[in-house]
């Protein structure tokens, strides 16, 4: 059975969103708000555990997880399809 790309990489791009926006939440509910470099602001500008840094990591966990979303389900399409042709 074939992924949707569309409806795949929508679900990964805002369950990781949602994710990082809410540790990022939790983080800050037991340690406070902090504007240190963390290790995913390396990978990810501006992104701090602050309320602005929450909603610069939903926009770029929302973009990351679109792209990589498609890439698995077309990537995962095109083994399936080249499997069933050997069958």
């Amino acid at each position: 059975m074939k992924l949707n790309l569309k409806s795949f990489s929508l679900t990964c791009g805002i369950l990781w969103s949602v994710g990082l926006f809410l540790s990022t939440w939790w983080v800050i509910a037991f340690d406070g708000a902090s504007h240190e470099m963390t290790f995913i602001g390396r990978f990810y500008r501006g992104y701090t555990f602050s309320p602005i840094g929450s909603i610069i990591g939903f926009i770029w966990g929302l973009c990351d997880g679109l792209i990589g979303g498609f890439i698995f389900a077309w990537l995962y399409n095109k083994i399936l399809s080249f499997s069933s042709q050997e069958a």
